[in-house]
């Protein structure tokens, strides 16, 4: 059976403004290292499956930048989400494009912005995976073995049932939960059998199919009318108009808490997602004052700030707590505790019609 891969690429970002722009978002920064994070991704990816079997899902805004980055990748393989319609639909659009270029495949979801470590781990674990998707009609996902009480993740409860694959347990789901309080983080952390949800997913492209028509009828029948049309010169009008149709719905929403047979490989990796500016304290090595310092800067009584400077001079004295970050043409100042929320100055933005600094 062959492997695929499936990178989600069409997110903006938007809590890492004002480095994470409209134009260039966050996938395609060099947040850790001399890559792109999107390239990081499909770097790993190829010690697992050759690049004709990477596919990444996108906004046709961001077409251009995948084909300069990866000049490998070839072009059919960039598909295009016409609207943003969250996981759904979009792993939905990829099966169905995936199923017609390989009609007996596995098909790992994964997306394009997580800073992964351990990458030998990573892709045995992936090897693993793959392995319990074909076995029955399995949904498999790789969960982080949490190491503090993290509020900002969704969370995954094994059960004790497990199968053996490759010297490594593979448990049965429990349930999946939303992003918890602090105390119930805790409670997560103390039991043992709670795991970040990592967003990674593997299962044969026949039974994500199968389970979006039993769950998600809407979004299959909007497929079988896109798949109809793929021998048809109007191809592309017929799949942006039926796209346009889907629901705004998340895969863990709409099939992952339904599901039955889903599976959990617990993992150590290394992996952060780099959700938000706070991140880099966990990539980044500290200075003696725990505080992250990139570019052109003077720190005197400084602790625990997380500052970047793109060229300009940042001084600071006698500050705590603190995200500073400079760009060409925006300076971004705000509490640590505060960098979930980065998100509300994006809405501002739009409301003061300052559409040129999103």
């Amino acid at each position: 059976m062959t492997t695929t891969c499936v990178i989600m690429a069409g997110g903006r970002g938007e809590r890492f403004w004002p480095r994470s722009r409209v134009h260039l978002p966050k996938q395609f920064l060099n947040i850790s290292g001399n890559k792109s994070m999107i390239q990081q991704t499909v770097y790993r990816l190829q010690t697992l499956v050759p690049v004709e079997q990477i596919f990444i899902i996108t906004n046709e805004l961001y077409a251009e930048l995948i084909k300069v980055q990866l000049p490998s990748l070839p072009l059919d393989n960039i598909i295009i989400e016409p609207v943003g319609r969250n996981t759904a639909p979009c792993v939905g659009l990829a099966s169905i494009i995936i199923e017609e270029k390989y009609p007996e495949s596995s098909m790992i979801v994964i997306p394009s912005d997580h800073i992964i470590k351990n990458e030998n781990e990573f892709i045995n674990i992936l090897q693993t995976a793959v392995l319990a998707s074909e076995q029955g009609e399995n949904l498999v996902t790789l969960g982080i073995t949490p190491t503090y009480p993290e509020t900002g993740y969704g969370y995954i409860e094994s059960t004790n049932q497990a199968i053996q694959i490759n010297d490594l347990s593979v448990f049965k789901v429990n349930k999946f939960v939303e992003k918890p309080d602090e105390k119930t983080a805790d409670s997560y952390l103390k039991a043992g059998n709670y795991y970040w949800n990592s967003g990674i997913f593997v299962w044969k492209t026949s039974v994500i199919r199968a389970y979006i028509k039993k769950l998600m009828p809407e979004i299959h029948d909007l497929l079988e009318t896109m798949k109809a049309a793929f021998l048809l010169d109007e191809r592309n009008e017929v799949i942006k108009s039926e796209f346009s149709k889907m629901p705004d719905q998340s895969i863990d929403y709409g099939i992952m808490e339904k599901a039955n047979d889903i599976y959990v490989i617990p993992c150590m990796l290394g992996w952060d997602d780099v959700g938000s500016w706070t991140a880099l304290e966990r990539i980044d090595d500290l200075d003696d004052n725990g505080n992250v310092i990139r570019g052109n800067t003077i720190n005197i009584d400084t602790k625990r700030c997380i500052i970047e400077s793109n060229g300009k001079l940042i001084a600071t004295l006698g500050v705590e707590d603190l995200i500073i970050v400079e760009t060409e043409d925006v300076t971004l100042i705000c509490k640590k505790e505060k960098a979930q929320e980065i998100k509300s100055l994006i809405r501002e933005l739009k409301i003061q019609k300052l559409e040129k600094y999103l």
